[in-house]
């Protein structure tokens, strides 16, 4: 492991916030000649299945162009390296989307995707597909590489450095699990958070009232509002998808 390698692994063990942490990773896998990519995870996993998209971590550098269609119209579900990730575990060359092409392998769905990509530069890369702890769970990225580079171009580049990228984006991965993130419509407000914490400490609703200085009508209000925010029906479903989403017991600053 080089200097270089082992001062981005210090300073992104280290990172506060989703946001910096991006910032920095999206900058580092730049310099290798990857300078779109796409991060995904979800808890929510049955099958083939990932769930509902508003409860993904979604990070990305690509342009709305690009991901109003990728991921807002659902291209993702049949994407091939997509696929490949749910199946797989580790580092997979894009070159095998040419294989599938050559040998006439891909669905007319898969075929769309493919024409898609090929129209917005998104042609030759990597997808780390990283090691899942539980059956729900799965996470990945798609490194794009630079507009231009051909496969044979970053393969080199991935046999030059492919162990040290492989290590950041596991460290990121990682360290993304740690940080708090809501979603584009899964935020919980202050008191929403403060009351599910309570919930989770097995506080009683009339507890909660006196340690939030409320009536237990206005706790029950939160909590409400915290499962509406949530998308659950329960509030221990609230509590287990916000503990998740690291929603819960923050440090402020």
């Amino acid at each position: 492991m080089t200097d270089d390698v082992r001062s981005y692994l210090h300073g992104l063990s280290n990172c506060q916030t989703m946001e910096g942490l991006w910032d920095a990773h999206t900058e580092k896998m730049a310099s290798y000649g990857f300078d779109r990519l796409i991060y995904g995870f979800t808890r929510y996993r049955y099958g083939n299945n990932l769930g509902d998209p508003e409860d993904f971590i979604i990070l990305t550098n690509h342009s709305t162009e690009y991901t109003d269609v990728f991921m807002g119209e659902q291209h993702y579900v049949h994407a091939p390296m997509v696929s490949w990730a749910l199946n797989n575990e580790g580092a997979g060359s894009w070159r095998m989307l040419s294989q599938m092409v050559e040998t006439k392998t891909l669905t007319p769905a898969e075929a769309r995707v493919m024409e898609f990509n090929k129209k917005m530069g998104v042609t030759a890369g990597y997808t780390i597909s990283f090691k899942s702890v539980s059956a729900r769970s799965k996470g990945a990225i798609a490194l794009t590489a630079r507009d231009g580079m051909s496969q044979d171009e970053i393969d080199a580049v991935w046999d030059a450095h492919g162990r040290d990228i492989h290590l950041m984006n596991n460290v990121a991965h990682l360290k993304i699990l740690t940080l708090p993130y809501s979603g584009p419509n899964r935020g919980l407000t202050k008191r929403q958070r403060e009351a599910l914490e309570w919930v989770g400490d097995g506080k009683t609703m009339q507890d909660i009232a006196v340690l939030m200085g409320l009536t237990s009508a206005t706790v029950e209000k939160h909590l409400r509002l915290a499962r509406e925010a949530l998308a659950v029906e329960t509030t221990a479903q609230a509590v287990l998808k916000a503990a998740f989403a690291n929603q819960m017991f923050i440090l402020e600053a």
